[in-house]
């Protein structure tokens, strides 16, 4: 998998977590969770392209590490909203799926990087 496809399935998990935050229920309670949702999915988009940008391999790790953070918050509140009954598993196991897909491939892409870790 080169740069350019995992910058496209990181846009398309950011799209695919805002349109399931725009589908939650509406009240104070998830007000939040999808502001937290949508700001996680989309900083795994835009740190994921500074990523590629990196000058150094310090910074390419340093950059990619904070991509994983974020990946594994999405992770966090998909995981969260099946527990609160506001999505069925069933509706989000593709997107949760591809959210741990990514994790394992920029976990494998830092160790490459930065073997002592």
């Amino acid at each position: 998998m080169n740069s350019e496809e995992l910058r496209q399935r990181t846009k398309s998990l950011a799209h695919r977590c805002a349109k399931l935050a725009m589908a939650l229920p509406q009240s104070v309670f998830t007000k939040y969770i999808q502001s937290q949702l949508f700001r996680s999915a989309t900083s795994v988009a835009a740190n994921y392209r500074a990523v590629c940008l990196a000058q150094s391999k310090a910074a390419f790790v340093s950059k990619l590490s904070i991509v994983i953070e974020e990946v594994d918050e999405v992770i966090f509140w998909i995981e969260f909203i099946v527990e609160e009954r506001w999505m069925t598993a069933k509706k989000v196991a593709s997107l949760l799926a591809e959210a741990r897909e990514l994790t394992a491939i920029f976990i494998a892409a830092r160790k490459t990087a930065n073997p002592r870790k």
